[in-house]
């Protein structure tokens, strides 16, 4: 057992989260990771317990470019800032692993510097994948090289070469002796060189107990990548599909396939890593047809096999969609003052965090072995089981709630870890009632002592919903029309447009791109800045 086996990661993009501009002046330093350094209290209050952040290094652009791996982005701040958020981490409990960007490089990079510089005379000519001083590439260098994705600037770091596993290798013992990190995040290595990939699986054995490599891998037999020699761990992208377009088909069975799938290639051993959406895709609660389907869709996230993560923001309910080849919509500044009493206030806020805590409390969600006990399209039940302690999940992706008949182990009773109701065992079965769009997290013989959920889910399935148009609930839940929402926007200029105007033009906007939710309303709602209303409503296409 290791720390990794039972953490629930937060997944930070620091370069947008912290407002940071798209393409880096290497300038002077401006310390924009200490803005994140609030934040760890919200991140220990949902129940997590380790961060992947990245990328943090020197770099043009979005950030995988790297120009120089042994410094903080300076966009971000300096090489202090970073052994300072990572040591506060630390005292909170919360363990840190960093985006590795080491299957290719920027431009800017040194070794790349040197050989436009000196071409055929450079020393570092044999670092990149195909260097032919007969071609030319897109920057009209006068000679080609081989690329990642298609992208002239991202450089194929030359991964046979013993020079470059040295140099790399070199780089993980300096972050871990600058920085004090617990693992890495390997961006891309589903393209990257095996060999060279046992080379850092070595080091990471060498360089502290239990440091943690966890692979990016898209497609593919994830046992591949995921085994003794090479990394711990990689991304289950398989179970991140299923679980959002089981929902939006209402069928179950390309949950249960998914997982049998992906068992049969990796067995119990490897703890794949699991999320519902990242900085590469879009958020969980712009792709889902159904927005009550938040509410399962999390529950499965915590509780089927796997290490699962919370992608920056995501738990607040915010939206993000790709737009135009553009991933900026999914990596927005956020600042926490905004948010500091999401956990009290904010009902997608108030589910993680239960979720969050019950996953910590509960070893058969972290160790235990999977069974289905009980599999319709529109229904799922499923038990992990952990030296004899059982822990049974129900869910319902349908409207309506349907009463079920499950197997259990010899126990006395099942208390539910979110609502704290109470099923007594009879004759080895329980009976349950699965309310729709919803789910539970069932706990046999839960002392009486220890703390049980008490989440009022009609609320959060409630408040998780969109509601349509230019409607907002009142706090008895009854609809009505928001008077300050009713001015007509007309054909006025933005710059004209008093306050009220412009949070209509803005709503307007939301509308085309999908359902108008209760959240997004407030968001705009409580907005009554006129220059930052006027940078919101230009900032849709």
């Amino acid at each position: 057992m290791a720390w990794y086996d039972e953490a629930v990661f937060y997944h930070i993009y620091p370069l947008g989260m912290t407002g940071a501009p798209k393409q880096n002046p290497y300038g002077e330093p401006v310390h924009r990771l200490n803005r994140l350094l609030p934040w760890i209290d919200h991140i220990k209050a949902i129940g997590c317990n380790a961060i992947y952040i990245g990328p943090l290094f020197e770099a043009v652009g979005h950030g995988y470019e790297t120009t120089d791996y042994k410094k903080l982005d300076s966009r971000l701040g300096t090489n202090d800032d970073l052994t300072s958020f990572v040591s506060e981490c630390h005292k909170n409990g919360i363990r840190v692993i960093l985006d590795g960007v080491f299957n290719h490089t920027g431009r800017d990079f040194f070794a790349f510097k040197d050989i436009k510089e000196k071409r055929e005379g450079s020393v570092y000519k044999d670092w990149y994948c195909n260097v032919n001083f007969k071609g030319n590439n897109s920057y009209n260098d006068g000679f080609s090289y081989e690329n990642w994705g298609g992208y002239d600037l991202l450089v194929k770091l030359n991964q046979r070469n013993p020079a470059v596993r040295d140099y790399i290798c070199d780089v993980i013992r300096f972050w871990v002796s600058e920085f004090d990190i617990d693992g890495l995040r390997l961006d891309a290595a589903d393209v990257m060189d095996f060999e060279y990939m046992r080379a850092l699986r070595q080091t990471a054995n060498e360089v502290k107990p239990d440091f943690w490599l966890m692979g990016e891998v898209i497609h593919g037999n994830y046992s591949r990548w995921a085994n003794d020699g090479t990394l711990h761990s990689v991304t289950n992208y398989m179970l991140h599909k299923a679980l959002y377009s089981a929902h939006n088909d209402r069928n179950y069975f390309e949950i249960a396939h998914t997982i049998k799938y992906v068992r049969d290639m990796t067995g119990d051993r490897i703890k794949l890593y699991t999320f519902v959406d990242n900085h590469d895709v879009e958020r969980i609660y712009t792709k889902l047809k159904n927005k009550a389907h938040f509410v399962p869709v999390h529950i499965m996230l915590y509780t089927l096999p796997g290490i699962p993560s919370v992608y920056y923001g995501s738990e607040l309910g915010i939206e993000g969609r790709k737009e135009r080849g553009s991933d900026d919509l999914l990596r927005p500044a956020l600042n926490y003052d905004d948010y500091r009493d999401a956990v009290k206030a904010n009902p997608f806020t108030q589910l993680v965090s239960t979720l969050g805590k019950i996953r910590q409390n509960t070893p058969a969600l972290c160790y235990g072995d999977y069974k289905e006990l009980l599999l319709q399209t529109t229904h799922f039940a499923y038990e992990r089981n952990f030296d004899g302690k059982s822990v049974i999940v129900t869910v319902n992706n349908a409207d309506d709630d349907v009463t079920v008949t499950l197997p259990c182990v010899n126990a006395r009773e099942y208390i539910g870890a979110l609502s704290g109701e109470r099923l007594t065992v009879k004759e080895g079965h329980i009976q349950v009632k699965i309310s729709g769009n919803s789910g539970e997290i069932w706990i046999a013989d839960k002392p009486e002592g220890e703390r049980t959920g008490s989440l009022k889910m009609a609320e959060i399935k409630k408040a998780v919903s969109p509601v349509s148009g230019n409607e907002k609930r009142d706090e008895v839940g009854e609809i009505k029309v928001a008077a300050e929402m009713k001015v007509k926007a007309s054909d006025k200029l933005y710059d004209e447009m008093t306050v009220a105007e412009l949070q209509e033009a803005i709503l307007e906007k939301m509308k085309r791109n999908g359902p108008v939710t209760e959240y997004m309303l407030g968001t705009v709602r409580e907005n009554t800045h006129h220059g930052s209303l006027l940078n919101w409503v230009r900032s849709f296409n």
